[in-house]
């Protein structure tokens, strides 16, 4: 007598009924962790940035300072899950899809929104917008290959985006309204360099995985010749 349960035990006993079920359950309690939970507040933010932003017309500061807060909260969670996620082994399957595609949702939404009131050139959206799902698409592409990890000039970019597009949300006038051209400028830039730098280590990546997968066949068809 161990004092376990013998739902506890296992050791190889035959699962009692509905075992399977309680194991899906387990696993899908894991999901809510404070990262994935984070991550669905940023999910939540999007509609609601949006009504924020359009309020009005989408011209009245008090409704843009609203929709600012909202934005800033979305990129603060967008630093902490993450982080939260690798530091406490709460990475999950649904965390790695979710996060990227809160993180296009908010940023997205805000874009388009200022492009469409007229605030924001669409080509500067058209740029942004491109490159992320671009980079997201080729990131899946090679995946078998490996990862693609971030870069410091990615979080540059991460960085210069978010400021940038917080203040294009609030009402800025003046010196501050020049400088957020300025920033957003930088933005533009970091997009397009750091963009192309993961297309380079996209394909450099791809080509070593070609190759690995060529020496390994290579290697199995010596080991198998002189047998046959």
């Amino acid at each position: 007598m161990t004092g376990v349960p013998a739902s506890a035990a296992g050791g190889g006993r035959t699962p009692a009924p509905g075992g399977k079920l309680g194991a899906a359950a387990v696993n899908q309690a894991s999901l809510w962790n404070i990262a994935n939970i984070l991550t669905m507040v940023r999910l939540v933010l999007v509609p609601g940035f949006v009504a924020l932003m359009l309020q009005d017309g989408g011209y009245d500061p008090a409704w843009r300072a609203w929709a600012w807060a909202a934005f800033a909260v979305a990129m603060i969670t967008d630093i902490f899950d993450g982080h939260l996620a690798r530091t406490y082994n709460l990475v999950t399957d649904f965390g790695k899809i979710a996060d990227p595609i809160a993180d296009k949702a908010i940023m997205g939404a805000a874009l388009v929104c200022l492009s469409s009131l007229g605030d924001l050139p669409w080509w500067v959206t058209g740029v942004i917008l491109f490159r992320e799902l671009g980079i997201t698409l080729m990131r899946f592409w090679v995946i078998r290959h490996g990862v693609i990890p971030a870069s410091r000039g990615g979080k540059l970019k991460t960085l210069a985006q978010g400021t940038a597009t917080g203040m294009y949300v609030l009402a800025l006038t003046g010196p501050l309204a020049t400088l957020r051209f300025w920033v957003m400028a930088v933005a533009v830039v970091l997009t397009v360099v750091t963009g192309l730098d993961y297309v380079r280590q996209a394909v450099v990546l791809r080509r070593q995985g070609l190759a690995a997968q060529r020496a390994e066949r290579a290697a199995e068809a010596a080991v198998e010749g002189p047998g046959r």
